[in-house]
């Protein structure tokens, strides 16, 4: 059995943000192995022989449209995989990054996404709970443009003080919301995410911090692996451990799921 024909990739064409770093890097590490065309996105430069490789804020959306211009006309799967931690006065700065310009991407691309396509992303833990804002999530959703959903946000200060917490219920309920939409059903393209828990990568340190009261990281260590890992006896995650489950669900593996 070949393993490079079971997962799908080869010579086809895969989009992928967030791989400079973490858990997207690992993703992309295995693409590229897997024989995938990749094209990848950061705001941070990218070390890996990707077919091309954009540098740019997705929380702007003259960045993102200009680099969606730049993308191929088909494409077969879809990683949207770029986020940050939370901090004081960066709440909508994080609703940009984490939760809307993943919409506003893959939205923008789903025309160009081929039948039987995959969109995966990667959510988190941190978004359980989500069907207590699922009617508010929605109603965001459902705005026609960019500048609509700001101004959203900027009438909804109560729920974006969450910052984190309410962008990744946010794209939990996105995925929920849209995996039976004709958009997607009508071509067969699946739509999924992910929700690792504790994770190492280059946003250890921030979210140690943020989850802090005092923004004090060794704090914010301690009550992270209290809250995920001591019920169990258990360990943080390596990028590898969430990037490559990842690719599997975005694969010709999971072709049903």
């Amino acid at each position: 059995m070949d393993l490079k024909k079971l997962f799908g990739y080869v010579g086809k064409t895969v989009v992928i943000t967030g791989s400079a770093s973490g858990m997207s890097k690992a993703a992309t590490e295995l693409l590229l192995e897997l024989g995938a065309n990749v094209y990848a996105i950061d705001i941070n430069k990218i070390d890996l022989p990707v077919t091309k490789a954009f540098q740019a804020d997705m929380s702007q959306k003259e960045e993102i449209d200009r680099v969606i211009e730049e993308l191929p006309e088909k494409i077969d799967a879809l990683f949207l995989c770029h986020g940050i931690a939370a901090f004081p006065g960066k709440e909508l700065l994080v609703q940009k990054v984490n939760f809307y310009s993943q919409k506003y991407m893959t939205e923008k691309l789903l025309d160009r996404i081929s039948e039987h396509g995959s969109v995966t992303y990667i959510s988190s833990v941190g978004g359980f709970g989500w069907q207590q804002v699922y009617s508010k999530a929605v109603e965001l959703i459902n705005l026609p443009t960019w500048e609509d959903a700001m101004d959203w946000y900027d009438k909804h200060p109560d729920l974006i003080k969450s910052a984190y917490v309410f962008a990744k219920q946010c794209l939990e309920s996105y995925v929920t919301y849209k995996c039976m939409s004709s958009e997607f059903i009508n071509k067969r393209i699946r739509i999924n995410a992910i929700n690792p828990g504790d994770t190492t990568t280059g946003l250890t340190e921030d979210f140690n911090k943020s989850t802090s009261p005092n923004g004090d990281a060794k704090e914010g260590e301690e009550m992270i692996s209290n809250i995920f890992l001591k019920s169990w006896n258990g360990y943080p995650a390596e990028p590898k451990d969430m990037g490559y489950p990842m690719v599997v669900i975005g694969s010709d593996i999971c072709s049903y799921m």
